[in-house]
């Protein structure tokens, strides 16, 4: 197919800048089921679903250590490298870590039944408002793929926002919509249903895809809008990131969306999109930490802060943050431990895993929140 490819072992690098957004929206969580795969935890073993928090003990010490966490899709195949490595680092401290979807994982932290959540949509002012003890620590940043299947067709496939909007409300149903082709005029494309997948659960993801939708579609904003959850126009929802990537994968005609990594890992094929500049742009590892060190430079305290549909000849407009949740009135030694080497040394492993390091400026704010926690814990 002109102008298209095969879904490549590695995206194009991009540089992405971007505009950090203040958040004042109603949202709720990254959502979803287990992940690839389905769970992290440093000897796979059940989640403990033990009231207090982590076991007593520093990571240093021989003492057994278990740290508990449960939430974002997004962030489980990162999730799983660190903490295997972790716990390799530290035999003594386990981790157990169940990707089921923020929404879930937001709900397990209020309840104290986990010691951390991770979401990649951060509380919303209401939330904040009902558990002003939460903190939030950025601690990864991905680009939101547009991946689908159709035959003989790999990456590649050019999608305006708006397009992708009308796909979204089925106002268009067939691939080979004049709307479609017209963007891609070296490409036949098939007389084939859209299969449009969505998620069926509260999802950061979620947020950020239908904040994007809100930003390039008037039609999207004013009858859907964005959150976690939304009232889909059309489509089958699945469960979790692997589930709507599974989904798309094994339907021909599917379309939907997910953090990078699970294209990648599933060789599922992933759209050009059109960036705020018209530019064509793929889903970019190093293009997303571009923006988000750009989004550092307007990160409010909090450290909550959202970048869709930003300005820049490479910027990939679809990417966010994943952030930990932590309650600093139950926090403890190993968690802490945990945390400050995630920020630092586990950021390491990010790249390879298609999720991008976090910068500098946000890594400094991240200590001074977990300084912050070490006296609180006190």
């Amino acid at each position: 197919m002109s102008g298209l490819r095969r879904a490549s072992s590695r995206a194009r690098v991009l540089s992405i800048p971007v505009v950090a957004l203040a958040l004042s929206l109603v949202l709720g969580a990254c959502g979803g089921g287990a992940a690839t795969p389905p769970s992290s935890t440093s000897q796979n073993q059940n989640q403990n679903q033990n009231q207090g928090g982590a076991s007593s003990g520093g990571s240093s010490s021989s003492e057994p250590v278990t740290i508990t966490g449960a939430g974002s899709t997004f962030d489980n195949p990162l999730f799983t490298k660190m903490f295997t490595e972790y716990h390799n680092l530290h035999p003594n401290v386990q981790v157990n870590y169940q990707a089921v979807g923020s929404g879930a994982g937001q709900q397990q932290l209020f309840q104290h039944l986990v010691d951390f959540g991770a979401s990649d949509a951060p509380l919303n002012d209401q939330q904040m408002q009902d558990h002003p003890s939460i903190v939030h620590i950025p601690i990864t940043l991905g680009a939101v793929a547009i991946g689908y299947n159709l035959p003989n067709i790999g990456s590649g496939l050019h999608l305006t926002g708006d397009v992708l909007a009308k796909i979204y409300l089925g106002q268009i149903k067939k691939w080979n919509d004049p709307a479609i082709q017209s963007l891609n005029p070296d490409t036949k494309l098939p007389n084939l249903p859209i299969a449009v997948v969505h998620r069926s659960d509260g999802s950061g993801t979620t947020f950020i895809f239908t904040s994007y939708l809100s930003a390039v579609s008037p039609d999207w904003k004013s009858k859907v809008g964005n959150g976690t959850s939304v009232n889909w126009p059309t489509g089958v929802g699945a469960k979790g990131s692997d589930g709507v990537s599974a989904q798309v994968k094994q339907v021909s005609g599917g379309i939907g969306y997910f953090e990078m990594a699970y294209a990648m890992q599933n060789n599922i094929p992933m759209a050009t999109l059109k960036n705020k500049d018209g530019q064509w742009v793929e889903p970019s590892v190093d293009g997303a930490s571009v923006g988000a060190n750009q989004a550092a430079d307007n990160m409010p305290s909090d450290l909550r802060a959202m970048f869709v549909d930003a300005p820049g000849p490479t910027t990939y407009p679809i990417a966010g943050f994943s952030w930990l949740l932590i309650d600093k009135d139950r926090v403890s030694t190993p968690l802490l431990d945990l945390v400050d080497w995630m920020i630092h040394d586990g950021q390491s492993y990010a790249k390879d895993l298609y999720y991008g390091p976090l910068p500098d400026k946000v890594v400094q704010m991240d200590e001074q929140k977990i300084q912050e926690l070490r006296a609180a814990a006190k």
